[in-house]
């Protein structure tokens, strides 16, 4: 029973973790929390499935098909939903606007794809049991993605600048960083990470077209507990999350599991607001 909840709690939080990373690749270089980040993961999933199974594509240019048209639909959302607000007063107003672009990514999925479970092909030959793909290929993706991340920021010039950009976009712009595209260069890494979220995690969630709003929520909570911002933190509380909610369905099963994550949840931000591992924002005046 044990190995049982570490296996599926694992492999469910590294797609929280990845959709949370979603969340936070977006948010740094627009100070945006995008609701789309959960429909990108579904999207993830259904592309997969479209191109592999229905189209025949062999399995790896079905892969970075899927890639190519999560990272398009990031830069749609940049273009879309978030640039004509950067430009208001109201900033604020990003809650509607990507909520709005999400409803309708999820409409038109359902009207398209189908609004029935669709499955979702087996990529490898692997073993059965734990060391089934839908579990280890979740937890693969999500450290081959934090691992390309750091790499990316810490020993590439792009990454400099998304950091650059992170840190403080009014100095950036000064000295000459080109925010506009590095945001929308952002926007279709993210769009990338979230497909990959709902790629590995096909096995295990199908290709569903409600899987959009499920992906938004639980891929929100990891961001709140690890802190916003904070990759390795959206990392761990990812699984801590995934592994609680696998344990809950285990002891109480049904609503009662969301019940416990939710009052989990409330719990951590109530002793620690901005969040496991995050830190108290410091603003120079």
């Amino acid at each position: 029973m044990l190995a049982s909840i570490l296996a599926s709690g694992l492999a469910v939080g590294a797609i929280y973790a990845l959709i949370g990373i979603a969340y936070n690749t977006m948010f740094s270089t627009s100070r945006v929390m995008s609701f789309t980040a959960g429909q990108l993961g579904m999207l993830g999933g259904v592309f997969g499935s479209l191109f592999i199974l229905r189209m025949g594509f062999p399995p790896v240019l079905g892969f970075l098909a899927m890639i190519a048209c999560c990272a398009l639909i990031g830069v749609v959302t940049e273009f879309v939903a978030v640039r004509p607000v950067l430009k208001s007063l109201d900033q604020h107003l990003y809650v509607l606007s990507t909520l709005a672009l999400a409803l309708m990514i999820q409409q038109v999925t359902a009207i398209e794809w189908s609004t029935e479970p669709q499955p979702f092909p087996r990529l490898f030959s692997s073993g059965g049991g734990f060391i089934e793909e839908k579990f280890w290929l979740p937890v693969a993706a999500c450290a081959i993605t934090i691992v390309g991340l750091e790499f990316l920021y810490r020993k590439t010039l792009v990454g400099r600048a998304f950091l650059a950009i992170a840190e403080d976009n009014f100095a950036a712009r000064a000295l000459g960083l080109p925010e506009r595209n590095l945001r929308i260069a952002s926007y279709a890494l993210a769009g990338a990470i979230g497909g990959l979220a709902g790629f590995a995690g096909g096995q295990l969630l199908l290709a569903f077209f409600a899987n959009g709003p499920l992906l938004n929520f639980y891929g929100f909570v990891p961001v709140a507990l690890g802190g916003l911002g904070n990759n390795r933190g959206a990392v761990i509380g990812g699984l801590a999350l995934g592994i609680f909610q696998q344990a809950a369905n285990f002891l109480v099963g049904g609503i009662f599991s969301s019940v416990a994550v939710f009052g989990l949840f409330i719990i951590v931000l109530l002793i620690a607001p901005q969040g496991l591992f995050g830190g108290q924002a410091a603003r120079r005046v």
